[in-house]
């Protein structure tokens, strides 16, 4: 940097001569270019830790995520309670991973969890597991009993047509391959419409129980839960 230094000689009628000295920086010449002026870095706020620092990285390790993943806590027993309490308790233990199914089978779906109650679940009462766990609860609608067992509906292993009988036609047709070909008539003779078929259950099928499953198109008779097969 250099100091330029200006001597100002001043004349003024009954003043004497005043000496004013100017000092200037000599700014960057643009043949170095101007960048070459400029900070190479920007300056960081106070108390920010950078990235790559281990204060940055401490709170992302190995040793925390499995810290965090090992977290327990003690599985109540839920059987007996409504779907929606059940689930509201879990979720305050830190149980997020909620799934539920038709306890009767019926391959039903529970789309409001109030209108249901427990009567499985697939951690037992008392275990201590992560809460990462997915509970499963077993459930059927508040006015029906609760089976000793959950059933499930028969699948179609080494292509044989398994035995539906009594159980829902929605069950029946999601056993069988999405592909196959499936009417449900009204086994009563009314000729009604099966619009809703877990509330059907199956009275007749055609291949018979044990036929072989080669792609052939699959029918049921069936009438509502409730009603006796003619």
């Amino acid at each position: 940097m250099w100091l330029i230094v200006f001597r100002l000689h001043q004349h003024h009628s009954g003043e004497s001569v005043r000496t004013r000295i100017i000092s200037a920086a000599l700014l960057c010449a643009a043949a170095v270019g101007t960048v070459a002026c400029e900070p190479t870095t920007s300056p960081k706020p106070s108390g920010v830790a950078s990235p790559s620092t281990p204060a940055a990285l401490a709170s992302s390790t190995p040793a925390n995520d499995a810290k965090a993943a090992a977290k327990k806590a003690s599985v109540p027993n839920f059987v007996g309670m409504g779907l929606q309490s059940a689930q509201d308790k879990a979720q305050e233990l830190g149980f997020y991973g909620l799934d539920s199914h038709d306890a009767l089978g019926r391959d039903r779906m529970q789309a409001f969890d109030r209108n249901w109650k427990v009567c499985s679940q697939s951690v037992a009462p008392g275990a201590s597991v992560s809460t990462e766990t997915t509970l499963d609860f077993g459930a059927v609608k508040l006015e029906e009993t609760c089976p000793a067992t959950d059933e499930k509906a028969p699948a179609a292993a080494g292509g044989k047509m398994p035995n539906f009988a009594g159980k829902s036609a929605k069950a029946a047709r999601a056993a069988l391959d999405s592909s196959t070909s499936i009417t449900v008539a009204d086994a009563s003779g009314d000729d009604r419409f099966v619009l809703v078929e877990s509330n059907w259950q199956v009275c007749t099928q055609d291949p018979a129980p044990g036929k072989a499953l080669n792609g052939q198109p699959v029918e049921f008779t069936a009438v509502k839960f409730g009603e006796s097969c003619p």
